[in-house]
């Protein structure tokens, strides 16, 4: 509990002044390091043939993220057949099945890095550092830029001279330029993070090198085999920028509990700290990037408050509840960091959605595991660097809809109603969510020559819950007791990852460009006050009642009955 006080106190003092950075970096304002980022942005502008002053509509916006969406996955998917026969594979890696190689690009597009490949096995050192370490950069900086013309559009679109007409608008709502966003907030934000995060990893002893791996003479002389070689590579750089992206997937098939990628308590610390710092820094942009501050501090208050009651369930759970007595459970976890440190861990990525892990999800005791689901079908305690502040605002303009009709006020937010249309839009999503893991997750337990799992009862339908749930939430953690690297999985997988992302990430957008045509009332003593404590409660008690209650079948029958069954044993 200290750690985790220690890590908040650190996230607020961090994540303050540079929210306040990206702010200005997201609003193109005038920055002393302008000279040096703009000798190294002008050719990526002539490049992409755009000029960063031009802006967009919703639908140019959308238009641009799909695009550079469909041309980095045939790059990355080509890559990833081929990599035996490209340079930088020292180790002789060969090529991916087509299957297998569409899950890991859909996956690391999408920002999920769900990994049903085992890391330096299956991937060659130019596959890693341009199809993974490349997608890792790019692909969270894309949901940043997308929240951000959101909240353009929530706010009445950019003032500009250049928006342009679009058919069937008086006007279009200008909401920025999606290349501009894209190259200002990766050079001028993330890489530099970037850079400081792998420094001081390879000070704590992860690799970052080029070279093979060395053979080394196993300790057993009676084993079957003679020597073993340890892999390594350019870690450091993937690590940082798997924990500063919300992405995940590591360059080792183990992830984070393997010590060359996580050495030390104190690489461990600062991997958590990473884990949610881009996405704390988000929250703390938005009141000096909107102009609204007491906004951005209900956002802050809301989910600071569902983070701490996660996580302390989560280290009640695995520490200090009744089945953490059992030795059993500490199968899978990091004895070198302990019960509280793996649980703390655990809470974390789920609610960042940071696939990465540092002991086996499918080893955690069973309420653990029910936390780690349930942050992720909230997918907005912090959630990911953009799509978590997304899914917020989804809930939002939910809770203004449900508040509105319970205190007899006409549906408003910033001055502008919510009527029929936009509410059609957010009922689509609240649907298509159980729509689309429920359905998937039905078919597969209901044909065992699919499923693969390796435990029978409650235990396996959590095992295939959590996959798709995973998958949707763009998270990446899995109960790695299944079976996953089939042709089933894959595809099925690859189609929740891009059902999971798009809709989520576009469907507000539109919703906020829907709202910005619309004509601004003065707000007034009678207008829906959302900068206030009792809207948070309230905003809790609906993400709660839309994401949690419509699961809660699946979770009875999952966890909740594999917990009450573990304590049955533990009576004995």
């Amino acid at each position: 509990m200290i750690e985790f006080g220690i890590l908040l106190a650190l996230l607020v003092a961090l994540g303050w002044p540079l929210g306040h950075y990206l702010a200005a970096v997201m609003r193109g304002a005038p920055m002393r390091g302008d000279r040096l980022f703009g000798w190294l942005e002008r050719p990526l502008y002539a490049l992409l043939g755009t000029r960063p002053e031009t802006g967009m509509g919703w639908r140019g916006y959308a238009g641009a993220f799909l695009l550079s969406n469909l041309l980095l996955a045939l790059a990355v998917w080509t890559i990833f057949m081929t990599q035996a026969w490209l340079p930088l594979n020292p180790d002789g890696i060969p090529n991916m099945s087509w299957d297998l190689a569409l899950h890991t690009m859909v996956s690391f597009l999408t920002n999920t890095n769900q990994q049903h490949y085992s890391g330096q096995a299956q991937l060659s050192y130019l596959s890693q550092m341009t199809g993974i370490v490349g997608l890792q950069v790019v692909t969270p900086v894309m949901g940043l830029a997308v929240v951000v013309a959101t909240l353009r559009g929530l706010f009445g679109g950019r003032q500009a001279q250049t928006a342009q007409r679009a058919e069937g608008e008086a006007q279009a709502i200008d909401v920025g330029n999606f290349w501009a966003d894209v190259v200002r907030a990766t050079l001028r934000f993330v890489l530099p993070l970037c850079l400081v995060l792998s420094l001081l990893l390879t000070w704590q002893g992860v690799p970052a090198t080029l070279a093979a791996g060395p053979v080394a003479s196993p300790v057993d002389a009676t084993a079957d085999f003679r020597e073993q070689k340890i892999p390594l590579g350019p870690v450091a750089p993937m690590v940082a920028i798997k924990q500063l992206g919300s992405n995940g997937g590591g360059w080792y098939g183990p992830n984070s509990t393997v010590a060359l990628e996580n050495p030390t308590p104190l690489s461990n610390f600062l991997q958590l700290l990473a884990i949610a710092l881009i996405p704390v820094s988000i929250i703390f942009m938005i009141g000096p990037f909107t102009g609204r501050r007491r906004f951005g501090a209900m956002v802050f208050g809301t989910m600071l408050c569902m983070s701490v009651i996660s996580s302390g369930l989560a280290l009640w759970s695995e520490a200090y509840s009744a089945s953490a007595a059992d030795i059993a459970l500490m199968e899978g976890k990091e004895v070198r960091l302990g019960a509280e440190v793996s649980a703390l861990w655990a809470a974390s990525t789920t609610q960042v959605n940071n696939g990465s892990v540092n002991l086996m999800l499918d080893s955690a005791a069973p309420l653990t595991g029910l936390v780690a689901m349930s942050n992720m079908l909230i997918n907005a305690i912090w959630g990911g660097v953009g799509c978590g502040l997304q899914q917020f605002i989804v809930y939002l303009m939910l809770g203004v809809f449900i508040a509105g009709l319970m205190t007899g006020r006409t549906p408003e937010l910033f001055g502008r109603k919510i009527e029929a249309p936009e509410v059609k839009l957010l009922a689509v999503l609240v649907l298509w969510q159980p729509l689309v893991i429920l359905g998937f997750t039905a078919v597969t337990l209901a044909i065992p020559s699919l499923t693969g799992n390796s435990n029978p009862g409650f235990h396996g339908i959590s095992q295939v819950f959590y996959e798709y749930v995973s998958a949707f939430a763009n998270n990446g953690s899995g109960f790695e007791g299944l079976g996953d690297a089939t042709p089933w999985w894959n595809v099925s997988c690859a189609i929740v990852l891009a059902a999971g992302r798009y809709p989520a990430l576009l469907i507000p957008l539109a919703i906020a460009a829907m709202l910005a045509r619309k004509r601004r009332a003065p707000e007034s003593a009678g207008s829906l006050q959302v900068e206030t404590p009792t809207f948070a409660l309230t905003l809790i008690g609906i993400v709660v009642i839309l994401t949690l209650l419509q699961f809660m079948p699946v979770l009875v029958l999952g966890p909740v009955a594999d917990h009450l069954a573990l304590m049955q044993l533990l009576a004995r």
